[in-house]
């Protein structure tokens, strides 16, 4: 948990930390639930048998992708069988463990999460409807965008948005939704265009100043959000700048389809979908002035049902509540389609968080960070090695960003505060390895969140193939080069800096004059 400052929410969504002065800054975020103390767990065999129920989750959901088992109803019931296996292995009251998993559900950083998908999913959904996908189409027919190149256009636009609204979740929804069924039709491979929204999403969530993880790594290691992204720029573009170029060379292995099918959609799709453009750059320019992201998407949906109106489509896309045949009850559209295709995850993330909570309240994490303090020995590389292994290891088991990082902040804090690592320098390891995990891992939020919005998508198009999430791993390019350039920030040295006498940034040849 943070022990470090209390966090407000500011305009823009932004979280501003103020440090109490009073409480010598051992504020906890748990208030914020309105949990100000929890009972220790104890766990027969030990604290790491606090890890049982994420543990039998991750097996759980690589056995099933390996065998093409896996559903979404299946993920949530295997984590409540680990949940029910960390009860009967759990030493103290059944009544405390399961009041530390309601806190653990009750965290601020799912609920977040979850609005996110909504909103997201909902605006994917109205630029949809408005026939965005058709327009994209005839573009990439008319201009020659196909396959690798239009992998790499996808890439881009997914970091530019996600830079812009600050949250990588809302980008899979949304590009999961329009990019991937337009870049099918166009040739580009499917597992590869899936990887490159991914990507983008990573590339946000790490860079942009109104991300959630960029604020919790800026905060917590006591830096300024506007110097934390200054200086973790380089990082990001130097992992982005060959990422592009791989998903350009490798993006176009995909088939365009029957050509019965092609011709058709030569003949169906038009431009006009592509004044859906609007609420879309609508939503880009609002986060991009500060509004909060649900206003920002808020305005964008608005906008959405506008076009959709004056264009001639029929309101029952966007929302049409009637009787069937049957004299059932049914509701459907574009907003609906938005919010339901996420029931099931949201569930999930919530059953996540609770099961990661409990490695904080078993003293997992203390024992956790007691190793590597030792392991150190004052060696600033160790150090930095360190805080890039803790970090990793935490989001093995806590699969969602913001989560894991919470998780890890006071780790990376206590570590780099011992060798007076520079607070921009600890909340780049932090953020860096945090957001690129976060959709690597198959079993993470990110990826699960793509493999559904995907399979979303496929019911609307009977051509879209389902990418699992044992496939896309490998090729998410940003996530994979931006662990590769922080290990060798980390071994070599590179962009080092530690705190000066009045909290500057210092050069390592300045500093041990």
């Amino acid at each position: 948990m943070i022990n470090y400052c209390t966090v407000k929410v500011g305009r823009g969504g932004n979280l501003v930390a103020d440090k109490d002065k009073e409480k010598g800054q051992e504020q906890v975020i748990d208030e914020a639930v309105g949990e100000k103390e929890i009972r220790k767990l104890e766990f027969r065999g030990g604290v790491f048998t606090a890890t049982i129920p994420l543990v039998f989750f991750i097996i759980w959901a690589i056995v099933l992708s390996v065998t093409g088992l896996v559903t979404e109803q299946a993920l949530v019931l295997g984590m409540v069988i680990g949940i029910g296996l960390g009860l009967f292995l759990c030493k103290s009251k059944w009544s405390d463990y399961a009041q530390s998993l309601i806190s653990g559900m009750a965290q601020p950083v799912g609920v977040v999460a979850i609005i996110a998908w909504f909103w997201a999913g909902m605006f994917a959904n109205m630029l949809s409807a408005g026939g965005l996908v058709d327009g994209l189409i005839w573009f990439g027919f008319q201009s020659g965008l196909e396959g690798g190149a239009f992998v790499g256009i996808t890439f881009l636009l997914a970091g530019l948005f996600s830079t812009a609204v600050g949250t990588g979740y809302g980008t899979v929804a949304t590009f999961g939704v329009l990019m991937y069924p337009a870049g099918v039709i166009l040739g580009a491979d499917p597992v590869i265009l899936l990887a490159a929204i991914l990507s983008g999403a990573v590339f946000g969530d790490n860079l942009a100043p109104v991300s959630d993880t960029t604020i919790v790594s800026a905060t917590t290691q006591d830096a300024d959000v506007p110097g934390v992204v200054r200086s973790r720029f380089k990082y990001s573009i130097t992992a982005a700048i060959p990422a592009l170029i791989l998903f350009v060379i490798f993006g176009g292995g995909g088939e365009m389809g029957s050509q019965q099918v092609v011709s058709e959609l030569q003949n169906e799709v038009s431009p006009e979908g592509l004044l859906m453009l609007a609420p879309f750059a609508l939503v880009l320019y609002l986060a991009l002035s500060g509004h909060h992201l649900l206003t920002s998407l808020s305005y964008g949906i608005l906008a959405a049902g506008v076009f959709i109106f004056l264009s001639g489509h029929s309101l029952k896309d966007v929302l049409h509540i009637h009787k069937n045949d049957a004299g059932e009850a049914v509701i459907e559209g574009a907003l609906i389609d938005g919010i339901s295709g996420y029931f099931n995850m949201a569930i999930l993330i919530l059953f996540i968080l609770a099961a990661a909570y409990l490695l904080d309240v078993a003293g997992t994490m203390d024992v956790i960070k007691n190793f590597f303090l030792k392991l150190i020995n004052n060696v600033v590389r160790r150090a930095e090695l360190s805080i890039f292994g803790i970090v990793a290891f935490l989001n093995v088991f806590i699969t969602i960003n913001t989560a894991a990082e919470i998780a890890a902040a006071p780790f990376v804090r206590k570590l780099g505060t011992e060798m007076n690592i520079h607070p921009y320098r600890r909340a780049n390891f932090l953020d860096t390895v945090t957001s690129s995990l976060g959709y690597i891992f198959p079993w993470s939020g990110g990826v699960l969140l793509a493999w559904a919005t995907v399979q979303g998508a496929a019911d609307q198009y009977d051509f879209l193939p389902v990418v699992g999430p044992g496939e896309v791993f490998p090729f998410v390019f940003q996530g994979w080069l931006l662990l590769i350039v922080m290990f060798i920030a980390a071994w070599t040295g590179w962009g080092l800096r530690y705190s000066g006498k009045n909290g500057e940034e210092v050069k390592p040849e300045d500093f041990e004059k």
